[in-house]
């Protein structure tokens, strides 16, 4: 029989309070709410925002450099890209030196639609860097730049 092991509510507000993951996470899901609600009124989430914003290129590019930047497996990023296609903001083409690679092109709607949200997105985001003080916003960019 093995001996019930307990461990003190100390510790456990130690890991609350000093966790990076935990803040780390927190942070990113208040952050994604924050646009998610005002991008709402585009019918846009703030991923869906993220991946337009990453195919807005003048080559359409293929899906390995936009799932590497936007921190996905190439299957997250194929069920992503889904919900785009269907609203006509995305297609998806062969690349044609190599018929086993796919490339990601904005259609003229998801230009259009893109050029709605970024006004969104630079208001939303004035907001949190003025809620975040002077010099702060750089500085939290570059820490979370080197954790990643």
């Amino acid at each position: 029989m093995s001996k019930h092991i307990v461990i003190p509510f100390e510790t456990t507000l130690h890991v609350r309070d000093t966790c990076l993951c935990l803040h780390v996470q927190r942070a990113a899901r208040a952050l994604a709410r924050k646009f998610d609600d005002a991008l709402r009124p585009l019918d846009l989430t703030n991923g869906q925002f993220s991946l337009l914003m990453s195919l807005n290129r003048p080559e359409p590019p293929p899906m390995a450099p936009v799932a590497h930047l936007l921190a996905m497996d190439r299957t997250t990023l194929t069920a992503a890209l889904k919900p785009l296609e269907k609203r006509g903001l995305v297609v998806v083409l062969v690349d044609h030196a190599d018929r086993r690679q796919r490339r990601m092109k904005l259609t003229p709607a998801g230009h259009l639609l893109l050029s709605q949200a970024l006004p969104i997105w630079k208001k939303t985001h004035a907001e949190v860097d003025a809620g975040l003080g002077e010099g702060v916003p750089a500085r939290l960019r570059n820490d979370l730049m080197a954790l990643a």
